[in-house]
Parts: structure tokens; sequence; C-alpha cells
């Protein structure tokens, strides 16, 4: 069965976000990114091929090896898809912090 994965699904787990955060860096093997966490190898696994399958990490193999590593494309689509947000929220705190900055002159 091939399920297809979603992006924000994926990174709404904590386990995945926190392997996205160590294959930032560098690039790592599955078991160098297991040997972070207290669960299961297999469950780190299974982790990483859902962030492969959503190809916000990429796989390549040296020699015996496969080593992870982030998808800088990937990645900054999820973030144009999230800066409109960010925006719109720094928008509203400016003008908070101007309507806030008035009261308090007025003070």
């Amino acid at each position: 069965m091939n399920l297809r994965r979603d992006v924000f699904q994926a990174i709404a787990d904590p386990t995945r976000r926190a392997i996205l955060l160590l294959v930032a860096t560098q690039s790592m093997t599955a078991g160098a990114i297991a040997a972070n966490f207290d669960s299961a190898r297999p469950t780190v696994s299974k982790h990483i091929q859902i962030l492969a399958e959503c190809e916000l990490l990429e796989a390549e193999q040296s020699g015996r090896e496969i080593y992870y590593h982030l998808n800088p494309n990937k990645m900054k689509q999820v973030a144009d898809f999230i800066e409109p947000f960010r925006k719109m929220w720094d928008d509203r705190f400016n003008k908070l912090e101007s309507v806030m900055k008035t009261y308090k002159d007025r003070k």
C-alpha cells in the first residue's frame, strides 16, 4: 500500500521535527539518528522513511552506509508557505505595539 504523505503531517510529529534538526547541519546514518532517541530503532527508521517519502530528507549512499540529509528545496517550500502567516502576525504585533506606545504616552 503506497500512502501519499503530506509534509505538514510529517512535521507535526515532534520526533520527526527533532530528526530534521539533527540532520540540518550534517548528514547522518539511520543508526546515528536513532542513537539520539529513546525509541526503538525501527520506530526511528519509520520516522525517517516518512520524512524521505515527503522529500524532506534525501538519502545518499556512501559505500555500505546510507546518509540522510535535509532537502533544502523542500524546506524552502514549507518556509514559503508559512511566510505570509509570519508576516501577518508580525504586522499585527507591530500595530499592537504602536497602540500600546500611544496609550502609554498619553498617561
